[in-house]
């Protein structure tokens, strides 16, 4: 019987890009279904009634919650093509580490940016470069974070670049200036199909954030 894959996802989110880019390398065909996030649908309370939040992988009836678990569990499944997480134990471990490290610190700073006021935005993007500053570090002279192939890491940070726009417009500084090897590493994933098919346009997003901050009385 063949597999039955659904995504519960929206389309700007970041994290949602990261379940869509490690269905392409997989090749997985999958059924799409948009979420209203002010008006949740029965099936995303129903497939994640802890958080009530996406992406949500709906594979055979049963879901999986949580972007980075998400691409895990894929890479798992579907191991006959395109390994996403290093073979080696030590290595796949670090590359956990900073996909948690880039959901613990980059969300946030980028909320700041967009959703804050005065000094809250101007210390939210202080933040921003400085923890993309810490991955050009781990980045290094390396094409992907986990060498010469997009991993793990690369898929996990990858979703933010259709937010840089939206970053700098509001924060009113340039990563291109501030984090030049981060912005080339970006250019390298882009060259991927299925990179650049999976993210939104950032002018798009920027409406979007525009949007919602005034729906959000944050004008």
């Amino acid at each position: 019987m063949a597999d039955e894959v659904k995504l519960l996802d929206f389309w700007p989110s970041m994290f949602g890009i990261r379940v869509r880019i490690a269905l392409a390398e997989k090749g997985v065909a999958y059924e799409y279904m948009e979420q209203d996030l002010r008006n949740k649908s029965p099936l995303l309370l129903q497939m994640n009634p802890v958080h009530k939040k996406i992406p949500v992988l709906v594979h055979n009836g049963r879901p999986i919650c949580e972007s980075s678990i998400i691409v895990q569990y894929i890479d798992e499944v579907w191991k006959d093509k395109a390994p996403l997480l290093p073979s080696d134990p030590y290595q796949r471990a670090q590359a956990r580490f900073w996909v948690d490290f880039i959901d613990k610190k980059l969300y946030d700073a980028g909320r700041k940016v967009w959703a804050g006021k005065g000094e809250e935005v101007e210390a939210g993007m202080k933040e921003l470069i400085g923890v993309l500053k810490q991955l050009e570090e781990v980045l290094g002279e390396k094409s992907f974070f986990g060498g010469e192939r997009l991993g793990f890491v690369d898929i996990a940070l990858i979703g933010f670049h259709s937010w840089f726009y939206s970053y700098e417009a509001f924060g009113k500084l340039s990563i291109e200036a501030e984090c030049p090897k981060i912005m080339g590493w970006a250019k390298r994933c882009l060259e991927k199909e299925s990179v650049s098919k999976s993210l939104p346009d950032s002018k798009k997003v920027y409406d979007f954030v525009v949007q919602m901050k005034k729906a959000l009385g944050l004008e």
